[in-house]
């Protein structure tokens, strides 16, 4: 599957170069071709103003977490997450500065983030994912506790035992 990605990489690339020049005709047309550009322009030094920016500050986060010995993760998918929205902002085009400034702004940094943290537990399973991003939360829900049917001793397979109380419970992200 990750093959098939890369093998349409380039078609998505020519597509998005395609959406990217009708929508900045569609643009000139309304607003003028000069406002156009002067827009197209302002959006591409903003993103790359905001490229420094973004990577300084998420050098920064990170030194920070790590000298306080706390998880990076959180920090890391953060900073990528801004820097993505600023790279994106720094390509020319009217969509990808859009995408950009979805990503920059809080609502699309978090959804960004997590997505992020999502597919890394995937990669890389729960136990480096929690040394990434530190340990997962858990909600708990109270209730009666849940009972199997006592079976007879001739049944029952030998398991290891359970000390301490059992609690019902989900993970949450």
């Amino acid at each position: 599957m990750r093959r098939r990605g890369l093998a349409l990489l380039p078609l998505g690339l020519s597509l998005l170069a395609v959406v990217e020049i009708v929508v900045f005709i569609a643009v000139a047309h309304a607003i003028g071709f000069g406002w156009a550009m002067l827009l197209g322009v302002a959006a591409s030094l903003a993103g790359l103003s905001l490229l420094r920016r973004e990577g300084m500050k998420g050098w920064r986060s990170f030194q920070a977490a790590a000298a306080e010995g706390r998880p990076p993760g959180r920090e890391v998918s953060h900073s990528l997450a801004g820097l993505l929205g600023a790279l994106l902002l720094a390509v020319p085009g009217f969509v990808s500065a859009v995408a950009g400034l979805v990503l920059l702004l809080p609502p699309g940094r978090q959804l960004a983030r997590h997505q992020m943290e999502r597919y890394a537990e995937r990669r890389v399973g729960g136990a480096v994912a929690s040394d990434l991003f530190g340990a997962r939360h858990v909600r708990v829900h109270p209730g009666e506790p849940v009972a199997e049917p006592a079976a007879s001793p001739a049944q029952r397979t030998p398991v290891a035992a359970i000390e301490g109380e059992v609690i019902e419970g989900e993970v949450v992200r």
